[in-house]
């Protein structure tokens, strides 16, 4: 068998996912990642980590070889091999692999391993669920027309937190717990995102008022961001609807319908897929 055949023998079973060979391996590797991952969340539980060193160890080595092997039979059978390296999957596959050698020589490492659960991200390809594309292109076109009102609005969340933190700083002073500026944004920061985690709190009537303003604003800080995304959401969805003619997909920036010329923008032609 010449490199050739080999190369191409191989394209199938580790790209191809159209094929039995294909879907085995991912299937398998898939498999694996998730053993993978769990065998570090299990790790870091210290009972079974005192009791189960060894296995976990030797466990954690077999699938990082399979890992590694798998990654250079992928540089091995690649058309592009650079683009592979420094594409978005060439790169996910790498970092998978790297905190197992990084452990050798800097304790620790090794529960960074938890990052190949990137590695499930392949399940959109291997069960092709590029069919949801559509509502991943609409998430993006409500995120992306939000984003500007969004970044207005929490220019004005800061502000208010600077604001409000330096007032609690004068308000309550060291004897409170607020030891500076910063320690009194931090608490501001917890108060105002409902978090409230209680480690700082006024006891002065002055902070206890600030303290109320913050928390009344608390409240939209979900509203508000919540309310701007729905709205382009809503938006999005019809931009990027069907022809009512037709019933054809369309584009946000089509202006007519592809396969049956209808107007869509001025006629309002357009409906929300299914």
């Amino acid at each position: 068998m010449d490199d050739r055949t080999l190369k191409e023998k191989l394209r199938h079973i580790i790209f191809g996912t159209d094929t039995p060979a294909g879907r085995i391996f991912d299937v398998a590797l898939l498999l694996m990642i998730i053993i993978s991952v769990l065998a570090v969340i299990l790790e870091s539980i210290p009972s079974l980590a005192i009791r189960y060193t060894d296995e976990f160890r030797l466990l954690e080595w077999i699938i990082t070889t399979v890992f590694t092997l798998e990654y250079i039979l992928r540089v091995y059978i690649a058309y592009d091999k650079r683009k592979y390296v420094l594409g978005f999957w060439g790169l996910i596959d790498l970092v998978a692999i790297l905190p197992a050698y990084l452990s050798l020589l800097l304790a620790g490492y090794h529960y960074f391993m938890i990052v190949r659960i990137l590695r499930l991200l392949r399940i959109f390809r291997i069960f092709k669920m590029i069919q949801f594309i559509r509502e991943i292109r609409v998430m993006l076109i409500a995120l992306r027309g939000s984003a500007r009102k969004i970044l207005v609005f929490l220019s004005f969340v800061i502000l208010m937190v600077i604001i409000l933190g330096s007032g609690m700083y004068v308000a309550e002073g060291h004897q409170n717990g607020f030891t500076s500026i910063p320690a009194s944004e931090y608490w501001a920061i917890v108060t105002i995102t409902t978090v409230g985690y209680g480690d700082i709190v006024p006891l002065t009537i002055a902070g206890k008022t600030i303290a109320s303003l913050i928390m009344l604003l608390g409240y939209s800080i979900i509203a508000v961001p919540t309310g701007v995304v729905s709205v382009e959401f809503a938006r999005a969805m019809v931009r990027t609807g069907n022809c009512r003619r037709c019933a054809t997909e369309v584009s946000p920036e089509d202006i007519y319908c592809r396969h049956c010329g209808t107007p869509l923008k001025k006629t309002g032609e357009l409906t929300a897929g299914d």
